[in-house]
Formats: C-alpha cells, structure tokens, sequence
C-alpha cells in the first residue's frame, strides 16, 4: 500500500486526536466556515512566466448587481499537472498585484519635458498610439533593398510578445506586424 506524506500526516493527527481524546468535531465545523467558503472560484494561470502556473482565485460579493466581486484569495491549483498546488513567491503574491490602492485603472501620459503622468481617456490613448505607430512605421518604411528589390519592410518597429500570451494573442500579433510590414517580432514562449 502507497501512503502520501499528506495522507501520513492526516492520518496521524486524527490517531492522536483520538488516543489523545481530543473532539475534532468542532475542528471540522470551524474549517467549513473559513472565509473561501462562500467565494466563487475561479481557476486561471499565472502571468508571471512561461511556467503558466495554474492558480484558483476566490472572489466574493454581496450580490448587489453591477459590483465587481473582489478578489479574497489566491492559491496554486493543486489539480494543476505544473505545478500541482505550489507557487513561486510571485505567484503567491498574485492577490496584492488584484487588490492594490496603487493599481493603475486608466490610461496614462507624461508628455515630454514634464514630470507628471496625466490621465487620459481609453480613445484619447488608442489614438495617440495608432498615430505614433503610423508615424514611425512611414518614417522608416523600406520600399526596397540595397540591391533594387522589392521588399516593403519596416525595419524601425519591433515587438517582443509575452511568456504567457494566449496562442491567439500571438496569432493576432505575428498578423498585424505582417501587414505593418514589421520584420522583428519574437516571442519568449515559443517552442
């Protein structure tokens, strides 16, 4: 017969809580109401790095419509074939990235020579985004090469993707940067 050490530890506390005459009863009934008891729980995956760590958040509202439920807990996923419950000090700080005062929840700007950041409106950034790619991709877009070919590249545009981008994300990014003409993309997830 195989035992897991969780499975020795457990059985050897109920042993000497019973030798010992010790009621484990209002033990149980107190672990039932611990404060992940009435959350939703959802499993996700660490965004930290290519390891893609499986994690459960637990989040929990009153029921009120239009709240957002508010993150309570973060655990590694012990059904998880990675890391099977474990995370690395990072991930187990995941709860402080989602409920920080801190936390940046709108677009912002510190515009040359100044020292500030400004907030700016979600379209206000899309646009200033869109005009800075498009003005940077005309100023360095190559028609042709040295030798006369045809080539219709940018050389002056790269884009590094991230270790735990979705693969359609990735999809996404290596077509758009196809049709900017950008020849320098790279992923660190790639396999």
């Amino acid at each position: 017969m195989q035992v897991s050490r969780r499975d020795f530890i457990c059985s050897m506390a109920a042993a000497g809580a019973v030798g010992l005459g010790v009621d484990v009863q209002p033990l149980i009934a107190q672990a039932r109401t611990l404060k992940t008891s009435k959350t939703t729980q959802t499993r996700s995956n660490c965004p930290y790095c290519s390891v893609c760590c499986g994690v459960i958040i637990h989040t929990m509202t009153d029921g009120a419509k239009n709240v957002i439920p508010q993150v309570v807990h973060v655990e590694g996923d012990p059904d998880n074939p990675i890391n099977r419950g474990t995370l690395c000090p990072k991930g187990a700080s995941l709860q402080q990235d989602c409920v920080n005062e801190r936390r940046l929840t709108k677009p912002q700007v510190r515009r040359p020579g100044k020292s500030d950041w400004e907030d700016i409106s979600w379209n206000q950034a899309l646009d200033e985004i869109t005009r800075k790619v498009k003005t940077t991709r005309d100023s360095g877009f190559m028609h042709q090469d040295e030798q006369g070919r045809v080539v219709n590249r940018c050389e002056n545009i790269a884009f590094l993707g991230g270790a735990t981008d979705t693969n359609e994300f990735c999809w996404t990014v290596v077509k758009t940067m196809a049709a900017l003409g950008v020849v320098r993309h790279e992923n660190v997830a790639r396999t």
